[in-house]
This record gives C-alpha cells, structure tokens and sequence, in this order.
C-alpha cells in the first residue's frame, strides 16, 4: 500500500483554529485531560458494570429482570468502551501516563486487543478518516458504505439487514476479527503488516482466554448453557449495536465526503479533510454527551483527539467560528433521530446505485 499524504503547502484553518484552542487553554489554566470528574465517571461505570454481572451469575434473578440487566450490561460495557477505554487509548483520561494505560487496557477486559485498537483506530481511522482501502472501519462485510466500494446485489437490501450486522458486530470483532488480525498481522485487507512481540501475543492470548472464561464459562457452570448462552447474546448485541450506531451515525451519512486517494494524494488539509468527513449529532443533548463520552462531538474528537471531551463543547464553539471565517461546510444533525436516518438513506441509496 503506498504512502498517503494531505495537501500541506497551505494550512490556514487548521493554524487559526489550533491558536484559538490553545488561547483557550492558557487563558484559563485547564488541563486538557479529562480530571477528577471523568476518573469518578468511569469508576462508577466500572463498578456499575460488576455489580450488574454479580447480579447476574451468582443471584440468577427472574428472567424478565435478567433479560434487562443483560440489555443493561451491554450497555454498560458500551459506555465504558465510550467514556474510559476510547479516552485512555487516546491518552486523555488524565495527566498520568499510567492511568492513561491502565484506562487503554479496560478493552482488553472487555474482549477487544488494545494493540489492535490503537493501529486500526488511532492511526488508521483518525488519520485516514473515510479513505477506502486506508480506513478499516469503513471496510464492513456484506455492505457498502461508499461509492467507491463496488456495489453487488446483496446491497440492495443493506437498507434492511444492517440491523443484524450491527448486532453481531461485538461479537464478530472479538471472537473472529481480532484473530484475522493476529494471524494476518494485518487491520484490514489491504493494511501493512504490523509488528507483533512476545508481550502482546502474551497478552493476546490472556485476554482471549479471560474473556471465555469471565463471559462464558463462568456463567454456563453458575446458571447453566441455555442461560448463559442467552444472557451472552442479549449483552453482545446491544454492546456491538451501541457501539457500532454511533460510528456510522459519525461518518456514513449523507454530506460526509468519501475522498479519493489520487497517486497517494488527498487534495485538502488534514483538519478539512476530517471535517468534510465527519459529522456531529444531538450536541445539545446533555445525556448523549453523558452516555456517549463526547462522541457526539465526534469532529472535535477528530481535529483534537488528544483532548479529553470535557472540553468539546467550548471546542465546538471555535470550530464553528472558524469554519464560518473560512467558509468550510459544517455537518451537524440536531437530534440523534435525524442523524439515524440520514445513515438509513445513505445505505438505501448507495445500496441501489451504481
């Protein structure tokens, strides 16, 4: 795969945007990592999701309460992967290296491999955001997402089976991708190989055995197979749907743009190359931003991912005003609603269209 590069001989916007942020931080003394409020934040979401599993494996409650816990504990592990792991792996959950780290690895706890997550998410995703063949999460089986992707009659129909392909897609990127990942050494069909030493096989392995053995084993001998099983499944697919809505809801919508890679060239600068590809949602839903740990203002993440999402909303400010100065296309949805079905007509059309 040959090297990609962005337009770089003139970068006005993104040097006007970067002082005001900067002006901001000095201005005001703030950290730029998420403090004490985040820490407790994630704490309690931790410790929510252990009290909610002990409930489950070792008091075994009535069913209806199980299978609501279950969609709970899902979830949970969502939130968490939102608001502790997500900020962690990008190094801005707090000021400490460490907590920073041990934040990064609560994906480990969760299934998922760190490693992976940090080549295929950090690099790939965020510096090649919509680029086909670059960024991996826009390569999903059995859909189209853009008009590059060559569209086959099965997307026809992605308007209708997307729903079962998002509930799956937790367990998929566990229990199946994760391992295409390891032994390919690859993220994705057409990514480089990445370097793979004896600490993180060890810690591959570990973390796939401890995730049979805690989300698995463990609730087969308390409850039973049928039931854990069940349970297993309730929680896998609201994770995975949760999880895999809010990306979509960011990145394949109608107005975010899908560029061409030309001789290894984007023809923009890194920060409106993010922007044009990228779009907010329900940003003034205070328990969006709650649950989702910020994502909503997903193109401030994007422009400064090393920045804790305390901090989008003021962010979201400049970014706005900036964009306004340099006449750059802003693309925001009011509500999640709007949001969901701006995704639902994008698979419609590109299911139907050449």
């Amino acid at each position: 795969m040959s090297k990609t590069s962005f337009e770089s001989s003139s970068t006005p916007f993104f040097k006007s945007l970067k002082a005001k942020v900067n002006h901001y931080f000095s201005q005001t003394g703030k950290s730029r990592n998420g403090g004490p409020a985040l820490f407790f934040k994630g704490l309690g979401l931790i410790l929510s999701a252990i009290a909610v599993y002990f409930i489950l494996v070792f008091y075994s409650p009535h069913w209806i309460i199980a299978v609501l816990l279950c969609a709970v504990f899902g979830a949970n592990l969502a939130a968490i992967g939102f608001n502790v792991m997500h900020e962690g792996g990008h190094g801005s959950f707090s000021k400490h290296k460490w907590i920073n780290s041990v934040s990064a690895y609560s994906l480990n706890i969760m299934g998922g491999t760190i490693h992976f997550w940090k080549q295929k998410h950090n690099i790939d995703h965020h510096t090649y955001t919509n680029i086909d063949g670059m960024d991996h999460d826009i390569d999903i089986k059995f859909m189209r997402m853009h008009e590059e992707q060559q569209r086959k009659n099965h997307h026809r129909f992605q308007q209708y089976y997307w729903i079962l392909l998002y509930g799956v897609s937790y367990i998929a990127w566990v229990l199946y991708q994760d391992f295409e990942k390891y032994f390919s050494g690859k993220m994705g069909r057409d990514g480089k190989k990445i370097k793979i030493d004896f600490r993180e096989h060890l810690i591959f392995w570990v973390t796939k055995l401890g995730y049979i053995s805690i989300y698995l084993l463990l609730p087969v001998l308390m409850l039973g197979f049928a039931k854990a099983l069940i349970g297993f499944i309730i929680a896998a697919v609201v994770c995975g749907f949760t999880l895999s809505i809010v990306f979509q809801l960011a990145h394949v919508v109608e107005g975010t743009s899908f560029p061409e890679n030309i001789n290894g060239k984007i023809q923009n600068e890194w920060a409106v190359h993010q922007i044009s590809s990228t779009a907010n949602f329900a940003t003034r839903s205070k328990l969006a931003y709650f649950f989702l740990g910020g994502l909503n203002f997903q193109v401030e993440h994007h422009l400064f991912p090393g920045i804790s999402h305390v901090h989008y909303p003021k962010i979201n400010e400049f970014v706005k005003e900036t964009c306004k100065e340099f006449d750059i296309c802003y693309l925001e949805h009011r509500t999640m609603l709007k949001a969901f079905v701006s995704h639902l007509s994008h698979l419609k059309k590109l299911g139907i269209t050449n």
